[in-house]
């Protein structure tokens, strides 16, 4: 049989702990097995202080990333945007292929774009870099020739940026 005297710190600790649960804080001498208790399961105020520290740190960092990803997101979308669209293209024999392409570029601005012809693998067998002209239209078409090294199949533009 257990000796009494822990029988009654078990009761001392049941009755703190259903008091913590119903939100009383106990008086007298189940006072100081609240804290040992509180203690015990790390309930103590330097601990809810220490969380309380670590919830600021994390809602600040997240607050930053989400600033400064507002403000990278805000700065990228700040350029001038340019997209050219294939309109087809034309065989001319062996070693070369015209290709045809719609321009769309801010007005005033001169570009450049990549042409390329592929063979019936998908391998650039030719390029060719075009530099345009500003133009107060911000939509153009154009036509260029690229020589090939070998029989072409196709040619595409492949990239435009604004000089």
């Amino acid at each position: 049989m257990p000796p009494r005297e822990s029988a009654d710190a078990a009761a001392v600790d049941a009755a703190v702990e259903d008091a913590a649960l119903d939100g009383v804080r106990p008086r007298g001498s189940g006072a100081a097995a609240s804290v040992d208790l509180e203690r015990r399961y790390g309930r103590t105020a330097d601990r809810r202080r220490r969380e309380r520290w670590i919830l600021g740190g994390a809602a600040l960092a997240f607050a930053v990333v989400l600033v400064a990803w507002v403000v990278w997101a805000g700065l990228d979308g700040s350029r001038p945007q340019v997209q050219a669209t294939d309109l087809g293209h034309r065989l001319i024999d062996d070693h070369s292929v015209e290709v045809t392409w719609r321009l769309s570029a801010p007005a005033g601005n001169e570009t450049a774009c990549i042409v390329q012809a592929y063979n019936e693998d998908f391998t650039v067998v030719g390029w060719k870099i075009v530099e345009l002209p500003a133009s107060e239209r911000p939509l153009r078409t154009f036509t260029e020739t690229v020589r090939t090294a070998l029989e072409p199949n196709t040619g595409l533009v492949s990239d435009c940026w604004l000089i």
